[in-house]
């Protein structure tokens, strides 16, 4: 059986080979690692005009074949056919950003020079459009010597036209491209810069409308305020708007419960829906509204451009504590999830910046930490305006992010100067052109997390509710009896209890700690089901967390269990990805023991000190 031939796409960071990949290969694709390594493989399958089947590599984004991180590195190895077990591709598609030719065109002759057949996708031409640049594919093409197609992949413009210059592209001449091999660094910049001049036939004054909007939000001094700003927006948000959803899902949550209640007897099964799924699960679930509040507006900053300009603002700061702005975005990723956080660190060239970027991940505040944080400020600081359109509750949640940033800092410094110490490495990132963020991308991605967030529930979430559930439902109490002094659950909390003691939390509290290593989130359903076996009636089963946390903590201990959960050691599945990335199980332990000290400490710190001061 003849083996299936191989096409890559390839290109410089930012230049839509992603989307161009989707428009090309839609629902055939499978993402892995390459073996031995933890880049990224993205395969797909397309069909060529003729009905032939081929894979469709998407390679990871590169600026030059002289790699510079372990992205860099395997793209060259499978462009120039040197990476085990994977076929040489028999031909390139160059993927050209066409509102930023002049950058992506230096890489773009380097590729061309090594004589093989090439396609070059100019794409995001709608773009240029917009901001009055129009382009001559065709003398573009004359001076590459490669055919040259406009796309716009998002919205699968010229792919047909595409895929013919795919299939055609076995017959190219490729004998004269030892001039262009022959070409230095500076020598391709300034034939770069000189196609460009060449190829563009118009360019409006709105071409360079993006530059005037640099000088604001990337001033130094003005830009810093605006991205601060922005946060504080974004966790003001996450309060004030997510409140009537919120109210309308608890209010949901507690007809099921009433209707299950009036349709069966009580038993078994009935606590287990009532207390158990449904005072569990749905104590988390109700805080769906605020992940997609808080997604909504990183996806706003990534599709918009914004994101790429927030790490260049952060690279001085960053600086200080031996990191650079690269590692700005994978810690941004972190504030939705460690894991794909973690994951964006392969774009980072240096080794021991890429550890310390790891490391320092998990005090990212992620979205998982965002319902527990949401219940104990609702449950103890006052719903109160401490200013014009600013509220004391999302006031205090947004120091809890700020808090988990300066400790990620702090951590990142001492990394810096003993376990990772080293020079800090430079910084390059090309800055993707404003654009207002596609509303169809938009709901895909809302809807993708909110799906994560729903099955993250209905998996995880209610398999260890329903486990801590069982746990404090036997053995049964006595008559007089507490039912949690009596439960398996009450006696593994005892245990426990002597090591927290000390730093303010009560045994609840210590007890939900352990199914919150599964995810952060169960803490907050733990919380509810300990509650609800605990109540004496029906009535009070029924009773909001909140108002039971109101009830039974004191202001230092919630207070403690919020800086707890600043620093608390991560869950399961983030330090699985971290022993995978880091090819061993010595970094994922020393992240466990720093992180589970600096919750301890500082979990202490925060409730004697609130003690002292009479709160």
């Amino acid at each position: 059986m003849t083996p299936m031939r191989t096409i890559a796409l390839v290109g410089n960071p930012n230049a839509g080979k992603s989307a161009l990949f989707n428009a090309l290969t839609g629902a055939r694709q499978k993402i892995a690692n390459y073996p031995g390594v933890t880049v990224e493989r993205k395969a797909g399958r397309m069909a060529l005009p003729s009905g032939e089947p081929v894979e469709l590599l998407d390679l990871p984004g590169s600026y030059s074949l002289d790699a510079a991180s372990p992205d860099e590195e395997v793209t060259r190895q499978v462009v120039v056919g040197e990476f085990a077990g994977q076929a040489q591709p028999e031909i390139l598609v160059l993927v050209i950003d066409a509102a930023n030719l002049e950058q992506h065109l230096v890489f773009a002759q380097e590729v061309i020079a090594l004589g093989r057949p090439t396609v070059v996708a100019l794409n995001m031409v709608d773009l240029a459009e917009r901001d009055g640049l129009a382009i001559d594919p065709a003398a573009l093409a004359d001076s590459l010597g490669v055919p040259v197609v406009p796309t716009v992949a998002v919205r699968r413009r010229g792919i047909d036209a595409l895929v013919e210059a795919i299939a055609g592209a076995h017959d190219q001449d490729v004998s004269t491209r030892h001039e262009v091999a022959a070409l230095t660094l500076p020598e391709r910049r300034l034939a770069a810069r000189n196609m460009t001049k060449g190829s563009v036939l118009s360019e409006s004054a709105e071409h360079r409308l993006h530059t005037h909007l640099d000088k604001v939000l990337l001033h130094p001094w003005l830009g810093p305020i605006i991205l601060f700003a922005l946060l504080f927006v974004v966790f003001q948000a996450v309060f004030a708007w997510a409140d009537p959803l919120i109210g309308a899902i608890e209010g949901l949550a507690e007809a099921i419960s009433g209707g299950v209640i009036a349709a069966m007897p009580e038993s078994f099964f009935r606590d287990l829906i009532t207390e158990g799924v449904i005072a569990g699960v749905g104590s988390v679930v109700v805080f769906l509204p605020q992940i997609i509040i808080l997604f909504a507006f990183i996806l706003v900053m990534e599709q918009s451009g914004y994101m790429a300009r927030a790490a260049f603002i952060m690279d001085r700061l960053m600086a200080y504590v031996g990191l650079s702005g690269r590692s700005f975005i994978p810690l941004l990723s972190s504030f939705a999830c460690a894991i794909p956080g973690i994951m964006a660190t392969r774009s980072i060239a240096d080794p021991k910046d890429r550890l310390t970027t790891i490391l320092i991940a998990p005090l990212m505040t992620c979205s998982a930490r965002l319902p527990v944080y949401t219940v104990i400020i609702g449950a103890v600081i006052p719903a109160t305006s401490v200013g014009p359109g600013v509220g004391l509750q999302g006031l205090v949640l947004f120091g809890l992010y700020i808090a988990g940033i300066i400790g990620a800092m702090l951590v990142a410094l001492v990394l810096r100067r003993t376990a990772t110490k080293g020079a800090a490495s430079g910084f390059i990132m090309e800055l993707p052109k404003y654009q207002w963020p596609p509303l169809r991308d938009l709901l895909i991605g809302l809807w993708q997390r909110a799906w994560v967030f729903l099955r993250r529930a209905g998996t995880i979430i209610f398999a260890a509710t329903i486990v801590l559930w069982l746990l404090l439902t036997f053995p049964k109490a006595e008559p007089g009896e507490s039912q949690l002094d009596a439960s398996a659950a009450g006696y593994i909390a005892s245990a426990m209890q002597p090591a927290f003691e000390p730093i303010g939390f009560q045994r609840e509290m210590t007890l939900a700690l352990v199914p919150a290593m599964a995810a952060r989130e169960v803490a907050v359903s733990s919380l509810a089901t300990t509650y609800a076996v605990d109540a004496e009636d029906e009535a009070e089963t029924e009773q909001a967390l909140r108002g039971q946390i109101a009830a039974r903590w004191s202001l230092p201990t919630a207070l403690a269990f919020l800086a707890w959960f600043i620093f608390a050691p991560q869950c399961l599945s983030t330090i699985a990805v971290t022993r995978r990335e880091t090819n061993g199980w010595k970094w994922p332990a020393v992240m466990v023991i720093y992180l589970f000290a600096l919750a301890y400490i500082f979990a202490g710190l925060t409730f004697w000190g609130a003690t002292a001061l009479g709160l």
